[in-house]
């Protein structure tokens, strides 16, 4: 058994906060052990939630349209949420949850080992920009511990609001030119106090 599917066991028999309670499935994350980039999204929707899949819902569907504006597949990359089970009525991720999660999220990074994490959306993005807004750092990547670290929308959001949709394509575009120049990255410190900083 791969370490992922030890980790996705894991997170099947989470009881850890009141979100376990309400699902039908948990949504740990899909995508193979050795993928170069890792997306990280908020948190399951009611689709998510039937399958047990990560963005199967349109936000799913705008997502593999992106990859293969760059020529890839969702196969080839992996895809998760900074929560595993859904929140009701789709509501915003608690903080009690998002640490519940985190210890989840932490070690699928660490197991995939990734050239690049993307953030879809405020809540992933503050996992690693503590403080900062999408609207003001999205497309504009920083290296930290050796990984890239990039902030996008979420493609919810140029589904609701279409002229972020340009925004998002165009921030996709970029992905292969940064991986290929990954070296000319800056390397940056992520702030000491990061566990203790609370999105609200």
């Amino acid at each position: 058994m791969s370490l992922l599917t030890e980790l996705h066991e894991e997170v099947a028999n989470c009881q850890d906060c009141v979100l376990a309670q309400g699902r039908k499935n948990s949504v740990p994350g899909e995508g193979p052990e050795n993928a170069e980039i890792v997306f990280i999204g908020e948190g399951p929707g009611f689709h998510e939630d039937q399958q047990g899949r990560p963005f199967v819902g349109a936000a799913g569907n705008l997502l593999e349209e992106l990859l293969e504006s760059i020529g890839l597949r969702r196969e080839d990359v992996y895809i998760c949420n900074v929560i595993k089970c859904r929140a009701p009525g789709n509501r915003d991720p608690l903080p009690e949850e998002i640490e519940a999660c985190k210890k989840f999220l932490d070690r699928q990074v660490e197991i995939i080992s990734p050239r690049m994490i993307v953030t879809l959306g405020r809540f992933s993005m503050e996992r690693y920009f503590p403080g900062a807004k999408i609207s003001q750092i999205h497309g504009q990547p920083r290296k930290i511990g050796g990984i890239i670290h990039y902030p996008m929308y979420h493609p919810a959001a140029a589904l609701h609001q279409p002229k972020w949709r340009q925004v998002v394509k165009d921030d996709m575009s970029r992905i292969p030119q940064l991986l290929a120049q990954s070296d000319s990255i800056a390397e940056v410190d992520l702030p000491q106090d990061t566990e203790q900083l609370s999105l609200f």
